[in-house]
């Protein structure tokens, strides 16, 4: 493998908390049954599945570093169960209603581990604020609310007044509430999926997948160790593509989030009583993500950059804090002396028409991948509905996956940079009143 996810710079999910369990590295040469590269959510969810299904079966997961630390633990913790966008005609209605389906279930899904296992990760109902900056955008809020309500979903439309309650800022000129959305902590979350999986499995740490040889099924090489087993499955996303060549149609893509420590009573006399909140912007490419979290600390998801080599520097960390710092005082003048602890990018992987790679790709290798967003929910469920397909166990929800579609194939370097940053100018642009 040419690319390895690499992030110069700390998330700061833990900084309140102590040190998740580590897992050691492989260090010798090990048979399976499956072999799973990538400890995120599709990955856990993947091997979990299996694990019940068959167990008698030994599944070892591969993790290039660790899974809190990973893209996974370095989200800004939503748990979707609605899509972000949802069309007007029939066909996109009816996608709408699958995707509705899978995030959900795979909001339940998770909702159960949690409590089965005792997982501490701030698990909050608390739903979330759709907001809008700029007056004159308001077609944009007005068509969610009608696809909301052809769906026959709760809602709540908010004006600067309600928000500047709820949020502490008149920064936002409208937003819609909807109800259907759980915060977390997601470097805890993740962290305390990899530590309850069942006995069958085993997880390795520090153990990057380098290359696959597909002769007599796969074995799969790593640093210093390598796994021997008839099938694989992939939860590595946009890279992907770099253990096997030609499996082009997903791109990485890094955002990035600057977390402040926790606020003084001083500093939270400056805003209204607020309980834990999230919102997520109009415009996803050039707007904001906002969290204000159970422990009294803002988050701020903003700025958006290819990552197609799997490779964030430390100046463009710097750089994206620099414009966090710009907007907070923006949208908090009343807390200008809030500085942030800490800044650091996550990679989402994207699909030119949407839709995931998901399923079989050879007789040895399945993948789950493309996320899109809202990687929490829709990813667990990808990954658990894979481990069935992958038996032939039934589940009605298989339906719903493969109705999503298939995602498009890529064009490779440099054509695709050059068409991915167009893209991002083009959202910048049209969005740059919501900055």
């Amino acid at each position: 493998m040419h690319h390895l996810p690499l992030n110069q710079n700390i998330s700061g999910w833990l900084s309140q908390h102590p040190q998740p369990p580590i897992f050691p590295a492989l260090t010798a040469t090990i048979d399976a049954d499956w072999v799973v590269i990538g400890a995120g959510y599709a990955g856990l969810a993947f091997a979990r599945r299996l694990a019940q299904l068959k167990p008698a079966w030994k599944i070892a997961v591969l993790e290039a570093g660790t899974a809190y630390d990973s893209a996974s633990g370095r989200n800004s913790g939503f748990i979707i169960g609605l899509p972000h966008n949802i069309g007007s005609s029939t066909a996109e209605l009816k996608q709408a209603h699958a995707y509705r389906q899978l995030l959900q279930a795979g909001m339940q899904r998770l909702k159960g581990l949690v409590d089965e296992h005792r997982i501490e990760c701030g698990w909050e109902a608390a739903g979330k604020y759709h907001c809008q900056v700029a007056a004159g955008q308001e077609k944009i809020l007005r068509h969610y609310c009608a696809s909301l309500e052809q769906m026959a979903e709760d809602y709540q439309l908010l004006d600067s007044d309600a928000l500047q309650e709820k949020l502490g800022t008149r920064f936002y000129h409208k937003a819609i509430f909807t109800p259907d959305t759980v915060l977390v902590n997601p470097a805890l979350l993740i962290a305390g999926l990899a530590a309850t999986l069942p006995e069958n499995v085993s997880l390795w740490y520090h153990s990057p997948a380098l290359a696959i040889d597909y002769h007599q099924g796969v074995t799969v090489y790593t640093a210093t160790g390598a796994v021997r087993a008839p099938k694989a499955m992939l939860a590595t996303n946009a890279l992907s593509g770099h253990l096997l060549p030609g499996l082009r149609r997903q791109a990485a893509m890094a955002t990035f989030a600057s977390l402040t420590p926790p606020l003084t009573d001083r500093q939270l006399a400056r805003l209204p009583k607020m309980a834990s909140w999230g919102l997520t912007p109009v415009n996803a490419i050039a707007g904001a993500t906002l969290r204000f979290t159970e422990d009294r600390r803002f988050l701020i998801r903003q700025h958006v950059i290819p990552a197609l080599r799997g490779t964030v520097s430390a100046r463009q960390t710097q750089r994206a804090a620099r414009l966090h710092h710009q907007l907070f005082r923006k949208v908090y003048p009343q807390l200008e002396e809030v500085t942030f602890s800490h800044c650091w990018s996550g990679t989402i992987s994207v699909t030119r028409n949407g839709a995931p790679q998901w399923g079989k790709i050879n007789n040895a290798l399945y993948t789950a991948g493309g996320c899109n967003g809202a990687g929490i929910s829709k990813q667990t469920i990808a990954g658990e509905l894979l481990a069935d397909y992958a038996v032939g166990q039934d589940n009605p929800l298989l339906a719903e996956m493969q109705a999503l579609g298939k995602a498009n194939w890529l064009p490779p370097s440099p054509v695709l940079d050059i068409a991915i940053n167009g893209a991002l100018q083009k959202e910048r642009w049209l969005g740059k009143k919501e900055r």
